[in-house]
Order: C-alpha cells, then sequence, then structure tokens
C-alpha cells in the first residue's frame, strides 16, 4: 500500500485529515500512531471550523518537528532548520492546492472547491515525500 492509499484509508477510517498524513508516516517519524493521532485530533477541520491552515497541511507540518528536532528543551537547537522545512511544506503544499486554508480549499465563500479533502490529504502526502523525503 503507498502512502497516499495509507492515507486515505486513514480518513476512510474517520480519522481527520492532520491525523490521516501524520499517521501514514508513523514508522518513518519513529512515533507510535496513537501520538501522532492524539497530537493532529485538533488539527483536523482546519483549526476553528475551517478557518485556518489545511488539517492535511498541519499534519505535515507536524512530521517536520518529529523529523527535524533535537528535542532539546533545554536549549533547542533545531527550530530555525524545523521553521525553514515548515515554510517548505507550506509554499510546496500551496503550489500543489492553490491555497493553504480549509475554507478557500472547500469553496465555502465561493461555492467553488479547489481540493476535496481526498485530495487535500494526498497532497500532504506528496509534500511530505517532496519536501522531508519519508
Amino acid at each position: 500500500m503507498t502512502k497516499k492509499e495509507l492515507a486515505i484509508a486513514n480518513h476512510n477510517k474517520k480519522y481527520n485529515c492532520a491525523q490521516s498524513v501524520a499517521c501514514a508516516f508513523c514508522e518513518e517519524a519513529g512515533v507510535e500512531e496513537t501520538v501522532l493521532f492524539q497530537a493532529c485530533e485538533g488539527l483536523g477541520l482546519g483549526m476553528g471550523c475551517m478557518e485556518c491552515t489545511c488539517g492535511a497541511l498541519s499534519g505535515a507540518v507536524v512530521l517536520a518537528g518529529f523529523k527535524n528536532s533535537d528535542g532539546c528543551t533545554g536549549n533547542p537547537g533545531t527550530k530555525a532548520a524545523t521553521y525553514r522545512l515548515a515554510s517548505q511544506l507550506v509554499q510546496r503544499f500551496k503550489e500543489k492546492t492553490g491555497s493553504t486554508v480549509c475554507r478557500e480549499l472547500k469553496g465555502i465563500d465561493t461555492g467553488k472547491a479547489l481540493y476535496s479533502c481526498p485530495d487535500c490529504i494526498k497532497a500532504g502526502v506528496e509534500t511530505v515525500q517532496e519536501v522531508l523525503g519519508l
């Protein structure tokens, strides 16, 4: 099963978009699926009922932290590099979908959706693979 297929299967199991993307990469991120599931639960539906960042992109950014962070709570040394990865994820996702905002992607105000949730999830997976190499 490909990562895209796994992420869509997750969504079909009622994972939100962030959980669907992040949990598809739990092995590569070295994180138990339940931890990613819990960490991403509040990131679905565009953080604020479609008002903010697409969950599929949010899940990808969570993975950037797990991939890159040194985990040093006393003196973090990886924040700037992780921010750069997050920025690359945002830019690449926006190139693919036309927006990073759930409300815009779903066409709530215009009546014309740019991307469906499954398509956003697929774009999120592609973005993770391209930028993070997972």
